[in-house]
C-alpha cells in the first residue's frame, strides 16, 4: 500500500466526493470576495467564533420554575378562603401563635 494524499488524487479522480467538496467550498469562497473585501470576511470568521450569549443563572432557574409550575396541577382554594372569611367576618377566626412563629422563623433560617 502506498500513501497518495487526496491532493494528488484530485488529478486523478475529477469526480470523486472530496474533489466536489473542495471545489465547492472554493467557489463559495470566490463568491464571497465577490460580496465582502478581504478584511470583511476576516471580521466575519473571527465574529463566528467570538459571538456568545450568556444567559444568567437567574433567568435559568426562572425558567425551571416556570416550567415546573406550568406541569403542576391547577389548586382550588375558594373553598378555603370563603371559610376563612366567615370566620373573619363572624369574629370566631383564632390565630395560631405558634405555628405562625414556627413559620416566621422557619423563613428566617
Amino acid at each position: 500500500m502506498s500513501n497518495v494524499d487526496s491532493a494528488s488524487r484530485a488529478g486523478f479522480f475529477p469526480h470523486s466526493r472530496q474533489t466536489k467538496v473542495t471545489n465547492k467550498k472554493t467557489e463559495l469562497q470566490r463568491a464571497a470576495l465577490k460580496r465582502n473585501g478581504l478584511d470583511r470576511i476576516k471580521e466575519l470568521e473571527a465574529s463566528k467564533t467570538d459571538a456568545k450569549v450568556n444567559i444568567p443563572d437567574a433567568i435559568r432557574d426562572f425558567s425551571r420554575i416556570k416550567k415546573a409550575v406550568d406541569a403542576s396541577p391547577e389548586v382550588d382554594n375558594s373553598d378555603k378562603i370563603a371559610k376563612l372569611k366567615s370566620q373573619i367576618n363572624n369574629g370566631t377566626y383564632k390565630v395560631d401563635y405558634e405555628a405562625l412563629a414556627d413559620k416566621i422563623l422557619a423563613s428566617e433560617f
